[in-house]
């Protein structure tokens, strides 16, 4: 099978991640797409994240009815913090049969070169990027083994919906409706807006 892997931390998912996720389903000749979830990502502060097992279950309840699009946890039996590289030297070994792509936004395909061994990364496998708002993807989307996609912008981000949370207001249609009532719970000690 060929599966576009969609690493991050998910802190929390939200719906511009599953439109991206099934973009590429649809765009790029995908059978599956991995949620990779990231216990640490080492480019990211780890002061702001939701514990790794909450991440992951938020995560597993925005998919539940997505045939295609399934939750990894299979970076958190791996040294902290996460680096994609060794995660794909280990997924290579374990799913011998499957053919892996990278998902990625095209501001983080520009930095790419602030990753741990990018080389063997951009020599191995091939990257499906789409276009976000400032950033063309540098360099790195003149290589071969890069494709760009124009998928629908969404300009909806993780901090922005702790943010909304924080400030007691209504985080309704920015993610699937089981994931916003589990955040509701999570956070309703603090009195939340209801939505």
């Amino acid at each position: 099978m060929k599966i576009g892997l969609y690493f991050g931390s998910f802190n929390p998912i939200h719906n511009g991640h599953l439109i991206i996720a099934q973009f590429m389903l649809n765009q790029a000749g995908l059978d599956e797409v991995w949620i990779m979830v990231s216990p640490q990502n080492p480019l990211k502060s780890k002061n702001d994240l939701y514990p790794e097992n909450i991440r992951l279950e938020i995560a597993e309840i925005a998919v539940e009815n997505c045939e295609k699009i399934k939750v990894s946890n299979f970076e958190f039996s791996m040294p902290r913090p996460s680096y994609t590289a060794d995660t794909l030297k280990k997924l290579v070994k374990k799913f011998p049969q499957h053919q892996f792509e990278l998902i990625m936004g095209s501001d983080t395909l520009q930095h790419l070169d602030k990753w741990k061994d990018y080389e063997f990364i951009l020599i191995n496998f091939k990257i499906l990027s789409y276009l976000r708002d400032g950033f063309t993807g540098g360099e790195f989307a003149k290589n071969q083994k890069v494709k760009i996609y124009k998928a629908p912008s969404i300009q909806l981000s993780s901090t922005y919906i702790r943010g909304l949370l924080r400030m007691k207001k209504s985080i309704k249609f920015l993610v699937p409706d089981r994931v916003k009532d589990y955040l509701l719970s999570m956070h309703n000690h603090q009195n939340l807006v209801s939505v």
